[in-house]
């Protein structure tokens, strides 16, 4: 008689502390578990699959020696929180991941008490945890506070400042510095240098760390187990104030699909595990992106002031193409939205015309810099804004909700929206001829409308609309990409003998204040319509509307928005679905304010 095959590992551990009962020779194969797991998740989910690879032999480690969730495990963006995921009570559900009612993509508080600090930006992991470890030291939660950070992230400022801060205080706090390499491009400027060069055991003498106060460790084999419990049970025992461990990893490692791509993996549909053969539908029309790219190329090949700025998205934004054709025109800064913004101030200043293409979500980063070095020195530069609205699978963390907001509070800020892909090529070339003063034009993840696309952009006149479609009785006042819900709802209302007039606003700012009124005097309501939040583009028409009297006359007025709450992750048709944009609802907030023009 034999005996059947033995229970895997991972199949024992429920929760972290399940690991206090295995070897160190158990915790290795465990890895390797984990690792065949994680990817058998992400082919049939889609999602981050490089960074989670390339943390596996480390999440095993850190769970092995310290005790979470009474130390504060701090993971850096999140993007590689999958195998933390499964050795924390939620294997049986990651197969949810990024699903509406599912799972998160990244750590969040809400969802388990293994997630002390959420994420979906990056370089916050030190700032929180020193943030955990000094309450521990005023009499709050026992335990130690662990930050995990990328080289990538590591770039960013406000890292800077957490190790300063953490060196200057100089209390017990773990920095594991996860160096792969790269984050989600390859990674640029000195510090990358730097770090290859400790890895090489260089430089001679105290490392910058030491010199900011943090005992160093490292640099180690972030896929040598032993190596890794070793140096984690003795700074674990030993460590009194900050302690920095250099961990190098290999993004993707042991997936030879992941291993071989040139961003390593970092975010995949689903995929054939044999093959990591993605599943993507190919759609008809080109993305808005590979749209803004070809039309920046255009412009800048006419204009040799025209340069490209992105924060390490070069990839995400376009500019990848750019730099491809104008490589000494295109600057990758690292992950640093402060420097993007005021660097571009500063090309602005002398005389170039510079794009600064950054994602809605991350332009939130630089909002000082963008008030202070930019809208209050008129300079012109040209705010490119992709991921405008919800973006699905990634969540509120990535949604573009609030630049209509806090954009077009600013004094003399010109804000648009695209609404297709030919707009977007209008707002570039408007954008590529401003010079008076600061632009930005936002526009939508994923795939365009289809429509037929000039051969060139054409300048728009500044603060102008445009009719779509005549009607009366009620003005649908649309900005953005939600027009074609919008058409779609005139449909809708037509088969119940009501033909509103639409309009695409185009400007959020300056607002077409002739068209606007005109609206206002001829039709008995108004809706206005935009993939933001409250305070954008809707308050401000209702701010004219009140100036200039025409409530006065009994014009009824409504205004469709994102909710007042962060929309969970889910498909972007039924997070708008679930925020009330979708045509079925422009057809209900339409006929809530029908009825016959005010009398005079």
């Amino acid at each position: 008689m034999t005996d059947g095959p033995a229970t895997p590992i991972l199949d024992r551990v429920q929760q972290p502390s399940d690991l206090a009962s295995l070897d160190d020779a158990q915790l290795r194969l465990l890895a390797d578990e984990l690792r065949a797991e994680t990817i058998d998740i992400v082919s049939r989910t889609g999602g981050h699959l490089g960074a989670g690879l390339g943390v596996v032999e480390l999440t095993v480690a850190l769970h092995a020696v310290f005790r979470a969730p009474r130390d504060k495990i701090v993971w850096d963006v999140g993007h590689q929180c999958y195998p933390h995921k499964i050795l924390t009570g939620r294997r049986d559900r990651m197969r949810t991941l990024r699903m509406g009612g599912g799972l998160s993509g990244f750590t969040k508080r809400q969802e388990s008490a293994f997630d002390p600090f959420g994420a979906g930006h990056s370089s916050t992991s030190i700032s929180a945890a020193l943030g955990f470890a000094m309450a521990r030291e005023l009499g709050g939660d026992p335990g130690d506070a662990v930050a995990v950070i990328g080289d990538g992230a590591m770039s960013a400022g406000m890292a800077f400042e957490a190790l300063n801060n953490a060196g200057h205080l100089g209390r017990r706090l773990f920095v594991v510095l996860n160096d792969n390499g790269m984050s989600i491009a390859h990674p640029v400027g000195a510090l990358s240098s730097y770090l290859s060069r400790l890895e090489g055991g260089s430089p001679i003498g105290p490392t910058m760390f030491e010199e900011l106060g943090l005992s160093y460790v490292g640099p180690i084999d972030g896929h040598d187990m032993d190596a890794l419990l070793a140096t984690l049970r003795h700074a674990r025992e030993t460590a009194t104030g900050p302690v920095l461990i250099h961990v190098a990893t290999k993004k993707g490692k042991g997936y030879a699909p992941a291993e071989a791509a040139a961003d390593r993996g970092h975010a995949t549909a689903k995929f054939d595990l044999r093959t990591g053969r993605q599943d993507k539908s190919t759609g008809n029309a080109p993305s808005y992106t590979s749209v803004f790219a070809r039309a920046l190329i255009d412009e800048a090949g006419r204009d040799d002031r025209i340069v490209g700025i992105t924060a390490a998205m070069p990839d995400g934004t376009g500019l990848k193409q750019f730099a491809e054709r104008f490589a000494d025109r295109c600057f990758d800064v690292g992950i640093a939205e402060q420097h993007a913004v005021t660097f571009s101030a500063g090309l602005a200043a002398a005389g170039m015309r510079p794009f600064c293409t950054i994602y809605s979500t991350f332009l939130q980063r630089g909002y000082d810099q963008v008030v202070h070095d930019v809208a209050i020195q008129g300079l012109p530069v040209r705010f490119a804004i992709d991921r405008a609205g919800l973006v699905g699978q990634d969540g509120p963390t990535h949604a573009g909700a609030f630049d209509i907001a806090f954009l077009a509070n600013l004094p003399g800020f010109v804000v648009m929206a695209a609404a297709d892909e030919a707009e977007l090529m209008h707002m570039v070339a408007t954008a590529a001829a401003h010079d008076d003063g600061p632009i930005a034009f936002r526009f939508p993840r994923g795939e365009g409308t289809g429509i037929d696309l000039p051969e060139r952009g054409a300048v728009l006149p500044i603060g102008k609309g445009r009719v779509i479609a005549e009607g009366s009785g009620v003005a649908i006042l649309s900005l953005g990409a939600r027009l074609r819900q919008a058409m779609a709802a005139r449909e809708m209302l037509m088969e119940q003998g009501i033909a509103p007039t639409v309009v695409d606003a185009r400007f959020a700012k300056p607002l077409d204040r002739d068209l606007i009124l005109r609206l206002a005097r001829d039709h008995a309501a108004l809706v206005t319509i935009e993939e933001g939040a409250t305070g954008g583009f809707g308050s401000h028409v209702a701010q004219l509307l009140a100036e200039a009297g025409a409530f006065d006359h009994g014009l009824r007025f409504r205004s469709m928005v994102l909710p007042d709450s962060f929309v969970d992750h889910d498909a972007p048709d039924a997070m708008y679905d679930r925020s009330g944009l979708n045509a079925a609802h422009i057809v209900a907030k339409v006929l809530s304010v029908a009825g016959s023009p005010p009398q005079p």
